[in-house]
């Protein structure tokens, strides 16, 4: 599980909810293009995404993870307080949308959704997937 927001109070929350309570991996990043180069590297099953980012924007960073054959795979949550997220949904290439603010029982069930249709990278090679049941 990678956490993306540029917010470290969010971050640190979101954290505590998603490794302690539910019992995920997690790693964190503050901005989008670091978001890139840990989902590049660690190949998170799910993406928690904030829109504003500095360095590189959320949206900006869904688009590059879901052109790259090596993250498109990775299922990619998109929080944001100032966008509509249902009108947006098809230009953002996101799997979920989450609105902040959220409760944590939200939070925990869109995770949870987006874990059970999450891909993998394949022992075959980098560019094959298998699904999880």
């Amino acid at each position: 599980m990678l956490i993306v927001d540029d917010d470290p109070t969010i971050r640190h929350l979101l954290d505590d909810v998603l490794r302690i309570d539910e019992g995920y991996e997690t790693f964190h990043a503050a901005d989008g293009q670091s978001a890139v180069e840990i989902a590049r590297d660690e190949h998170p099953q799910v993406i928690l995404m904030d829109l504003t980012l500095p360095v590189l924007s959320g949206e900006d960073a869904i688009r590059i993870l879901k052109d790259d054959s090596r993250t498109r795979g990775i299922r990619i949550i998109a929080m944001s307080a100032g966008v509509n997220l249902r009108r947006h949904a098809d230009e953002l290439l996101a799997d979920g949308l989450l609105g902040k603010p959220f409760d944590l029982d939200t939070l925990a069930a869109n995770v949870a959704l987006q874990m059970r249709h999450a891909v993998v990278p394949s022992i075959a090679g980098p560019d094959g997937i298998e699904e999880i049941d």
